[in-house]
């Protein structure tokens, strides 16, 4: 007996230790095939990983550059993540229209043999589909998806998947678009499995106003790494002057709350 509750007390001190970590819930990685942009080019580590240990992040979830063959550039984000799984994550980036068809192998592959915890796609890919949402539903995982600030989705996603977390990054909209940013607030806080992290987010009235009505279990911390200081974007946070439980699900309480519900083993199809 004293064995077992030496070694209860032992997993409880872990789990707070873990609750207390710094986690990016989102940081680009890996080689992109395009040349229009940083965006769809290799995206180094190496910069964001000296300012992300200045700044005092722990971990950060990684998720590939734009790619032609996202089977092929998320076997390269595992091998990253590999090479530091205690402080990498991974999502499964997926393009909606081009990888149809294919989707739930590509993310049962991520899931059984990457270890990855939830899928990512984007709007200037592709549109999200039902097909990537039932996916996430066989495995027990989060979608990241960017709508571009096409945030009415979230009333359909919250209608029709219910049982399915989604983590609509920036507020809705990279582009500042504070019109879309506004009503996304309005999902947050009405739809319990609608999130969205704070990634690029420059209006910081928004912001607070997300966390005061929606909560701050509705808001991960991101930085969209490596192209944004993940130090400034972790300032936002601190800027809110949250209570310290409050900052902490923000900082990474959140995402490990939506990361650990994926099971063990993933099932078969």
């Amino acid at each position: 007996m004293a064995d077992a509750g030496a070694s209860g007390a032992h997993s409880a001190a872990a789990l707070a230790a873990e609750a207390a970590m710094i986690i990016d819930c989102h940081c680009h990685a890996g080689p992109g095939d395009g040349l229009s942009g940083p965006w769809d080019s290799d995206a180094g580590l190496g910069r964001y990983l000296r300012r992300a240990r200045e700044a005092g992040i722990d971990r950060c979830a990684l998720l590939a550059a734009f790619h032609s063959d996202y089977a092929l550039a998320n076997a390269a984000v595992a091998r990253i993540v590999a090479s530091r799984p205690k402080q990498f994550y991974g999502y499964a980036f997926v393009h909606a229209a081009r990888d149809r068809g294919r989707i739930a192998a590509m993310v049962r592959t991520a899931v059984q043999d990457y270890g990855f915890i939830g899928i990512k796609l984007h709007r200037h890919d592709a549109r999200i589909s039902g097909e990537v949402c039932q996916a996430a539903r066989l495995f027990g995982v989060p979608v990241l998806y960017d709508p571009m600030g096409e945030v009415a989705v979230a009333e359909l996603l919250a209608a029709q998947y219910p049982d399915v977390d989604f983590i609509l990054p920036h507020l809705g909209s990279f582009a500042d678009d504070w019109g879309a940013q506004l009503a996304l607030i309005d999902h947050l806080a009405r739809h319990k499995n609608i999130y969205t992290d704070s990634s690029g987010v420059r209006r910081f009235d928004l912001l607070e106003q997300a966390v005061r009505r929606a909560g701050p279990h509705k808001v991960l911390f991101g930085s969209d790494g490596p192209w944004l200081h993940p130090g400034l974007e972790l300032e936002k946070i601190r800027l809110l002057h949250l209570p310290e439980r409050d900052e902490a699900l923000v900082l990474g309480g959140n995402f490990l709350r939506l990361t650990r519900r994926a099971p063990g083993l993933a099932p078969q199809l």
